[in-house]
């Protein structure tokens, strides 16, 4: 199972909304050779993490079956954020699109990048909630806690579904 998460919070290059990005850029990665679009979560609202003035987050996660290397899935992913005019300034910054390696197969590495499984996803409600709709029975690769179980341990962070009419 290959999860990867998906976010926006300023308009792509051609004025699209966050959720309209989203939603192209989730095609875009159920197009990458070899790997097969299972199942995409419903599009979710979130705050910034940490918190700032940057407008909100459309979060989702989508599952993926196959067989890739790492380093290829990363570069594919790259690839498809710089179609949607991503810059890579500060850490935390608004962008137009971020695609992350939540897990790849179970694989556990530390170095190279991308790091496996991604090193705070577990610490994101914005990661956890979508990836429980297309994984519920997904377990942390390192740590072996469900999903229900590192939500539980999360501070709050006030995440609720987007809404069409919201943009």
């Amino acid at each position: 199972m290959i999860l990867v998460a998906i976010g926006a919070n300023l308009p792509g290059p051609d004025g699209a909304t966050p959720l309209e990005t989203c939603q192209a850029a989730a095609a875009a990665v159920g197009e990458i050779p070899g790997l097969t679009l299972v199942a995409l979560s419903p599009w979710y609202r979130s705050a910034s993490i940490p918190r700032s003035d940057q407008p909100d987050y459309c979060n989702g996660m989508i599952r993926l079956e196959g067989e890739i290397a790492p380093a290829e899935l990363l570069a594919h992913l790259q690839e498809i954020e710089n179609r949607f005019a991503r810059e890579r300034s500060v850490p935390n910054a608004a962008r137009t699109l971020d695609l992350d390696i939540i897990d790849l197969n179970g694989i556990i590495r530390a170095v190279p990048d991308p790091i496996l499984p991604h090193p705070r996803a577990h610490l994101r409600a914005f990661v956890l909630r979508p990836l429980l709709d297309v994984a519920p029975g997904w377990r942390h690769p390192a740590l072996r806690q469900s999903i229900a179980t590192l939500l539980s341990d999360l501070p709050p962070q006030p995440i609720q579904l987007w809404h069409a009419e919201s943009g």
